[in-house]
């Protein structure tokens, strides 16, 4: 058996001060479920370690090369929290110099007195959830923050140490116009972050915007605001590199960058989810149960779902992903990640693209996948051609 993927650590903390309306990810309003919001972070802590316990059975003697540590309202817990995390997870797993450790945080006032504690506890970037600096959109937005204390965040995070950031900013939003979508833009783009994660809303299933839809723009409204927003990204020096991340020449989020290689990763906390190779080439998902009340409450052994991923849709697998980055890659890379030979059903997809223009020719006579402009912009169109290998 060939070496095995890069590992990167996924840790969720479920928890926030109140659920925003188009927000379909694992996250409790913590008033909800605890004592007047006062969280069980030693209980949480403890359970993370134990989970982490029945994970290392997967680990072999690879490091960890990024963590990522999401939610949820991660920058809620204490910085005595995060002190005691990384010192346990110092004992139990081996890292790689200088890893990528990424901390969601919100732009409260209360998250920011944290930052320092946090850089110190060994997070090394923070990623920022502004998502619009307009009143009127953060409020339709649910966002408990303004414009101001938005900037401020960022200023405090370059104090306490960070020298990497991405800000969150979404696009597309109820009644936004293109000139409101490009003032929310700039404005990111003059703090000056590293990285920039840029993304349209998109309705999904079991928020209250799936209950209770918004206006959101036209379609053409939609078109101009991704084809200038991206212009200008590009005119500042963010290079989009993912569907919906731009960054500035070697920015780019490695932890993003090893999920969507099709790397491994390791998921603890209530609802996260992982994928681990097997020396014996098996290739499973994971997903720990997702209830906050539910994880504290149970065994370890009891936490996780495993799933594993028959051959015949790992091409599916492998192509949806890695054709989220729009970086070339030999189509070798299967072979190297998926650990089967490349089968005859995908050779011919990635042909069949190459005719319809999706994917470039020129690249393909040289047995690397390149993405074409077209590709790009119609993504699905392309993925779908995998469902036929």
């Amino acid at each position: 058996m060939s070496q095995l993927p890069p590992l990167s650590l996924y840790i969720h903390v479920p928890w926030c001060v109140r659920k925003c309306p188009y927000c379909d990810f694992n996250s409790h309003q913590a008033d909800r479920f605890e004592d007047q919001g006062k969280l069980p972070e030693q209980a949480y802590l403890d359970q993370l370690i134990a989970d982490l316990e029945v994970d290392l059975l997967y680990v072999a003697d690879r490091p960890i090369q990024t963590a990522f540590i999401g939610g949820g309202t991660p920058s809620l817990m204490s910085a005595d929290f995060y002190y005691q995390l990384f010192d346990r997870l110092r004992d139990k797993l081996n890292w790689v110099e200088n890893a990528e450790i990424t901390m969601e945080a919100n732009p409260g006032t209360f998250e920011q007195e944290k930052f320092a504690h946090f850089r110190k506890a060994g997070i090394n970037r923070l990623s920022i959830g502004i998502q619009s600096f307009q009143p009127n959109l953060l409020k339709t937005l649910g966002r408990i923050h303004n414009r101001e204390e938005a900037i401020a965040a960022v200023d405090k995070s370059r104090l306490a140490g960070f020298e990497n950031i991405n800000l969150d900013l979404m696009h597309g939003l109820p009644d936004q116009s293109v000139a409101m979508a490009l003032e929310d833009l700039k404005l990111a783009i003059e703090l000056n972050p590293e990285h920039l994660s840029w993304y349209q809303l998109t309705i999904e299933p079991n928020t209250e915007f799936y209950r209770r839809p918004p206006t959101l723009p036209e379609d053409n409204t939609l078109w101009n605001i991704q084809d200038e927003g991206l212009a200008l990204l590009e005119q500042n020096g963010y290079s989009q590199y993912e569907i919906s991340a731009n960054a500035k020449v070697e920015r780019q989020a490695q932890h993003n960058l090893n999920y969507w290689r099709f790397g491994d990763y390791l998921g603890i906390g209530a609802g996260a989810h992982g994928k681990i190779t097997l020396n014996n080439g098996e290739i499973f998902r994971t997903r720990k149960t997702r209830h906050p009340n539910h994880y504290l409450n149970n065994l370890p052994e009891a936490l996780c779902i495993k799933e594993a991923i028959a051959p015949e849709d790992l091409p599916l697998e492998f192509m949806m992903n890695r054709l989220r980055l729009f970086e070339e890659f030999p189509l070798s890379d299967y072979e190297k990640y998926a650990y089967h030979t490349v089968p005859k059903e995908l050779f011919e997809s990635c042909q069949k693209a190459v005719r319809l223009g999706l994917l470039e020719q020129n690249a393909w006579r040289q047995g690397v996948i390149r993405t074409s402009e077209k590709g790009k912009l119609f993504l699905n169109e392309l993925l779908e051609l995998f469902l036929e290998s």
